[in-house]
């Protein structure tokens, strides 16, 4: 049986940024009618990140609980200000999440 022809790994790569872009913009749309879909959507994104060695962009990372891998919309999540960084706090996990403020 022949090999079939490899991608390069940035060819991977870009395929892979644009399934996750894809992945959070369902998650987005499918959020209000079904949040156990939308969570999954989330799970999928990181999972390919994770393969291709890829890092989730920045705007994405702060959709989500690192901890728990809940899709933040509003009611789940908290967000405050300290010391020059954000921090979010998921009310699923109980677990919280800091970014620094640029």
């Amino acid at each position: 049986m022949p090999k079939k022809p490899s991608l390069s790994k940035n060819q991977q790569k870009e395929i892979a940024l644009e399934r996750i872009n894809s992945l959070f913009q369902q998650a987005e749309e499918v959020f209000s009618k079904n949040k156990a879909l939308s969570n999954r959507y989330v799970e999928l994104a990181r999972k390919i990140a994770m393969k291709v060695n890829l890092p989730i962009p920045r705007d994405y990372k702060a959709r989500y609980c690192k901890h728990c891998n809940k899709y933040f919309r509003s009611g789940n999540y908290r967000v405050r200000s300290r010391k020059g960084m954000v921090v979010y706090y998921c009310l699923n996990c109980k677990k919280y999440m800091k970014f620094k403020i640029i």
